[in-house]
């Protein structure tokens, strides 16, 4: 998979991928300081090995698949059933353990020590450089983007659609928020309103402070690039976060890799670690893990709960919407790893219970029965 432009333009089943390297701002130049960086070289930043990002043989193996595969229940025949998050909710003291609602995707609101925290938030209602055209979400989001309360900071994973949007920043972009990002990102950012002062950019190790949170960015194994030719111009990153009294780490996008081992000797365990377990395949696993790699990552990061993103709003691949969350539950049940699994907008406080109902079962049970009727 060359980029997720491409896939945008594969799952809405349009070539228009010349259009997206148009609107999508022209060839980023990294600045002389980037080049610094241990991960630049050759003109771009690179992961830690060699990776298959596939080519043009790759690429056209992905698009004939999508023309001629029928695929199955990758977007839900009925509305996702969220739950609705209302301010008056997120106004009531938590108590001492974090809270994380999950708004969607990856999307995460984080609540901690009286501080309000998003990561990779995505409110637009395709992941996508076009209105028109794209993923268009399987549910909206279960709080409005102006119903938020005051946000202390972003944290961003890398560049793709589905984790930086450019509408969501700009709106938040008019509030003192602190944007926490990996290298080159805050050229974005800059250009959506967000000014200097209020953007911190890490290389891979590097860490800083922000209110009650000290964030490190930390390898992942993945890929930049919002259009045709500025692949790789910004750095992707995972990222640890700790509050003193409790340590999460979020993966961002990665294939898996001994990076998740050497990050769990450096800083696990974990209290809680929010990994990505959806938009898989075999085509392209040096940059998305399938779920038995999620669940090894979680492991090598010496997790004790692990939540799993990166699923159940965007059709990014060829499964159906449910199986990444199907597949992740059997798996970590065989493990006897403790999972967190809560629906789009429930509230989910490190540490504390678990919701035992799969939220997701009964929906999945219909679609299958539909399915196997016809």
């Amino acid at each position: 998979m060359k980029n997720k432009v491409l896939m945008t333009v594969l799952v809405g089943g349009l070539i228009v991928a010349s259009a997206a390297g148009i609107v999508s701002c022209a060839t980023h130049k990294v600045t002389p300081d980037y080049e610094t960086s241990e991960q630049f070289h050759d003109g771009q930043f690179q992961n830690q090995r060699e990776i298959q990002l596939g080519g043009f043989a790759n690429t056209a193996k992905i698009l004939w698949r999508y023309l001629t595969e029928k695929r199955f229940n990758t977007v839900p025949e009925d509305e996702l059933n969220v739950q609705m998050i209302t301010p008056q909710q997120l106004a009531k003291p938590q108590g001492a353990a974090p809270v994380i609602y999950r708004l969607g995707h990856s999307s995460l609101l984080l609540q901690v020590k009286g501080e309000n925290w998003l990561i990779d938030p995505v409110f637009a209602e395709r992941a996508s450089p076009f209105s028109w055209v794209g993923p268009k979400r399987f549910h909206a989001p279960p709080i409005a983007l102006d119903a938020l309360p005051e946000i202390r900071g972003v944290i961003i994973s890398h560049d793709h659609y589905d984790h930086l949007d450019a509408a969501s920043i700009k709106v938040l972009a008019q509030q003192d928020i602190h944007f926490i990002v990996p290298l080159g990102l805050g050229r974005y950012l800059t250009r959506w309103g967000v000014e200097d002062a209020y953007i911190t950019e890490l290389d891979w190790w590097q860490d800083t402070r922000v209110g009650a949170l000290q964030l490190t960015a930390t390898p992942a194994q993945h890929f930049s690039g919002r259009g045709l030719n500025d692949t790789n111009q910004t750095l992707w990153a995972s990222w640890v976060i700790d509050s003193g009294d409790h340590r999460l780490f979020y993966s961002g996008d990665s294939g898996y890799f001994d990076g998740f081992k050497t990050i769990g000797e450096r800083f696990g365990p974990f209290d809680l670690t929010m990994i990505e377990n959806g938009a898989y395949n075999e085509l392209w696993r040096d940059v998305h893990m399938s779920p038995e790699e999620s669940l090894q990552a979680h492991l090598d990061l010496k997790g004790k709960v692990m939540m799993p993103v990166h699923n159940g709003t965007f059709d990014l691949a060829m499964h159906p919407w449910f199986e990444p969350l199907d597949r992740i539950f059997d798996l970590a049940w065989e493990a006897s790893v403790s999972l967190a699994l809560p629906k789009i907008g429930e509230a989910y406080q490190v540490g504390g219970p678990r919701s035992q109902r799969l939220w997701w079962e009964q929906q999945m049970k219909a679609e299958l029965a539909a399915e196997a009727a016809m």
